[in-house]
């Protein structure tokens, strides 16, 4: 039924089986706003006629923002089905980059969604380009307005799904250094990545999502626009982010997507109810640990979870291994990039190998290079960089495949395990070269600790910067650097002298994408931390304290 379907006609295909079933599920200021799928497709094809009436030329960019909400996928499709390419904007990124995204794509007209700060974003806009205001009470007048264009065009009836390389979407990357790069994502890429969706991953029963990390990124637009799409399955959407721990409960999704520092902050909350002397001595009593486990998965709003799965970055295995002990399911971590579709390699049910990525899936490739880097190659592989020849050719090799940029290792029975960043990868004063990425996941195990940064270029031992969970923040701050400097020396125990933590420093700032310490991603940009703190660092490389509060 969906093998060569696309994301629009799986809508189309939907609104014939099932029109009446609940689809996406909006909350609108304490009220819910509730779409079918034949009411989706409605809105749909209405706007995709608005889209055309405007006769922009074919293919032409049309940006999407603000936070995820229903009207976000009802644009994406529509966009689609008009014949022109969506490009996404994420709700907080930098002023530079909505600029450069914008004119760098080309965008001939924008729809705006609710934000943070969405007079600052108005006022980046360039005034060539048309605006249309999604209808929530916290957008802005704009040119035009999303209910009255649905008003007063019929809905778009014909339809002609495009060639597989025709060029679906612009998915442009977070930048962690240097300018977002437009991601050239066709349907035919697409299609292929769903299909091993449903391969690997298939639907069970009526699956219900949740959406709450940006639209704009490859890993959200996979995981809920596509399982959505392919799955029949409802969506409901967050009205506001710092509300995440209060409405997970009330959807209790079948299937949960998170990154990393959303599974650090569910523990930190669960620990917070139940500190972890209190939580293991109730484990340990059998009778007891069923009903506990039942509790705490209810509160938190994952006791209807088949599947638990984290991806964008590194996992660290404690937190994994908390999660299995603790709450008894496995997070299924798996591995992608914007520039393969997300779709490369993951840890599938039965099949879980904890600090690994999975394995290979078997309609892709991938291998090793001399360097160690994984070079990738399948049909979920991008057509290349927008306007950026040179770029793309970079990115490939002569055989076809695609650089990652990532470090990793292979198992005997064919796991992939990430060892770091080729770009991350750094040099000490002594000469020698030290991969950060694993020995931030070890040190993570303390769970006073929000982020983390391990650095060490121009220095003669590296060190760990780090950033307390609010928690920690208020507890005496001689317990609390005991415990680090306990879990240092741990990790320190498995390294090599020139890996070793040579001090931990305590920050006083919060990293925020807000502050630019952080991607969209929620990814903390290391060259920013260098830069913010290359005087401290030299500071306190000079002492030999093994901890350090700034």
């Amino acid at each position: 039924m969906a093998d060569q379907k696309n994301p629009l006609e799986m809508l189309f295909h939907w609104e014939q089986v099932k029109p009446n079933q609940r689809y996406l599920i909006q909350p609108v200021e304490g009220q819910t706003r509730t779409y079918t799928f034949a009411q989706a497709a409605d809105q749909v094809r209405r706007m995709a006629a608005a889209l055309k009436a405007m006769n922009f030329e074919p293919g032409a960019r049309i940006a999407i923002s603000g936070r995820n909400t229903a009207h976000w996928l009802f644009a994406d499709l529509a966009i689609s089905m008009a014949g022109y390419v969506a490009v996404g904007l994420y709700p907080k990124q930098a002023e530079s980059a909505t600029k450069y995204i914008l004119e760098h794509s080309e965008t001939r007209l924008i729809f705006v969604g609710p934000m943070p700060d969405i007079g600052d974003f108005m006022r980046t806009l360039p005034k060539s380009i048309k605006t249309v205001s999604f209808p929530y009470p916290d957008v802005p007048q704009c040119d035009y307005a999303w209910d009255d264009l649905i008003a007063k065009h019929e809905p778009l009836r014909e339809y002609k799904a495009p060639a597989h390389d025709a060029l679906l979407t612009l998915i442009y990357t977070s930048g962690t250094t240097g300018n977002p790069k437009g991601v050239m994502i066709t349907y035919g890429n697409m299609i292929f990545a769903a299909q091993g969706l449903m391969r690997y991953l298939p639907p069970q029963g009526q699956e219900v999502l949740f959406s709450y990390l940006p639209l704009a990124h490859a890993f959200e637009r996979g995981a809920v626009e596509l399982g959505s799409l392919y799955f029949g399955a409802e969506v409901h959407f967050l009205e506001n982010i710092e509300k995440l721990a209060q409405e997970l409960p009330k959807v209790a999704p079948t299937r949960f997507f998170g990154v990393p520092l959303v599974y650090g902050r569910i523990q930190a909350g669960v620990l917070k109810k139940l500190p972890q002397h209190k939580l293991d001595r109730l484990m340990s009593i059998p009778i007891v640990r069923g009903f506990i486990r039942k509790k705490i998965l209810k509160g938190i709003g994952l006791h209807r979870t088949r599947y638990v799965f984290s991806g964008a970055a590194p996992l660290p295995i404690p937190l994994m291994d908390w999660f299995k002990k603790v709450l008894g399911f496995e997070i299924l971590q798996g591995y992608g990039m914007t520039e393969n579709s997300i779709y490369a390699s993951a840890n599938l049910p039965g099949q879980n190998r904890i600090g690994s990525v999975g394995k290979n899936f078997p309609d892709s490739g991938f291998k090793l290079s001399d360097e160690g880097e994984i070079l990738y190659k399948s049909q979920a592989v991008m057509a290349g960089y927008y306007r950026e020849p040179e770029k793309t050719k970079e990115t490939f090799t002569a055989d076809g495949y695609l650089r990652t940029g990532d470090k990793g290792r292979v198992d005997a029975d064919g796991y992939l395990y990430i060892t770091g960043r080729v770009k991350d990868i750094f040099k000490t004063l002594k000469g020698k070269y030290v991969a950060p990425a694993p020995i931030e996941g070890a040190l993570s195990r303390n769970t006073d600790i929000d982020q983390l940064c391990f650095v060490g270029s121009g220095l003669k031992q590296p060190i760990m910067l780090v950033t307390l969970t609010p928690d920690a923040r208020k507890k005496p701050r001689e317990d609390v650097g005991k415990q680090l400097v306990a879990d240092m020396e741990l990790v320190n125990s498995t390294l090599e002298p020139h890996e070793e933590i040579a001090k931990i420093i305590v920050v006083g700032d919060t990293w925020t994408i807000d502050n630019g310490f952080m991607t969209p991603t929620m990814k903390v940009k290391r060259a920013e931390v260098e830069k913010r703190y290359a005087d401290l660092l030299t500071k306190e490389s000079e002492n030999r304290n093994k901890i350090a509060w700034a």
